[in-house]
């Protein structure tokens, strides 16, 4: 296994290269994966019955789920939320998971697509600060004076920063162990020592960190909001 991100072509857009990277492909893999998700179940809704059954169950488990987690962490008022936030939890997880896919590599153990991801969380926390306290909220910037604007300033970058690193350093991490572990086990262990590893790695720490950045995302974005009754 190779943990560094492989380049397998470029496209010119006027000045600029974008390079196609592993990053890029695993991406463009999962958004196909969920799209063609998205179609199934969009196809299936038009065939539900009021009793539910079978995929429609599954469905609709995972969808009340979901709206109860969304409800406990950001409060009725933020509901409205739900699809984003739905979405980034089952990116972030089946990207975290590919991992167990021979010669896929998560699209997470790439700074570049976490950070990307937090700077989305961090304007969404200012859109909703805004929304709901109006200047209010800028002006809390300057609290308790207006010297102190570079501080919390800071403090503000520095949410979306941590969130990506976490969620980074733990896939990279697993990804280098995992890679050191197929270089040093026999041929004949390959099959069964890294079996237990990606069940932890991959599944557990996978499923884990998905958890917590969404978490971590919804609670700033509470926070911000600063509903009192939600």
């Amino acid at each position: 296994m190779d943990i560094s991100i492989g380049i397998h072509g470029a496209i010119n857009i006027g000045r600029v290269t974008v390079y196609i990277t592993d990053t890029l492909v695993s991406t463009w893999i999962l958004m196909g994966v969920l799209i063609a998700f998205a179609i199934v179940v969009r196809i299936k809704i038009r065939k539900f019955n009021e009793v539910p059954t079978g995929f429609q169950n599954v469905v609709e488990a995972l969808v009340e789920l979901f709206d109860n987690y969304l409800r406990n962490t950001v409060g009725n008022r933020l509901m409205f939320l739900g699809n984003w936030f739905f979405t980034l939890f089952v990116f972030i997880l089946l990207s975290n998971i590919g991992g167990v896919i021979p010669g896929f590599r998560p699209p997470t153990a790439d700074w570049s697509m976490t950070i990307a991801l937090a700077v989305v969380t961090f304007a969404l926390i200012q859109i909703i600060g805004v929304k709901f306290q109006g200047m209010q909220y800028i002006r809390g910037l300057f609290r308790p004076m207006f010297l102190f604007f570079p501080i919390n300033l800071i403090g503000e970058l520095a949410r979306p920063v941590s969130i990506s690193f976490r969620l980074f350093g733990n896939m990279l991490a697993g990804l280098i162990i995992m890679s050191l572990i197929y270089s040093v086990a026999p041929i004949f262990a390959r099959f069964v020592i890294p079996a237990a590893l990606h069940a932890y790695f991959d599944i557990f720490s996978g499923v884990l960190q998905a958890y917590i950045f969404v978490t971590l995302s919804m609670s700033f974005v509470a926070d911000a909001a600063k509903l009192e009754d939600t």
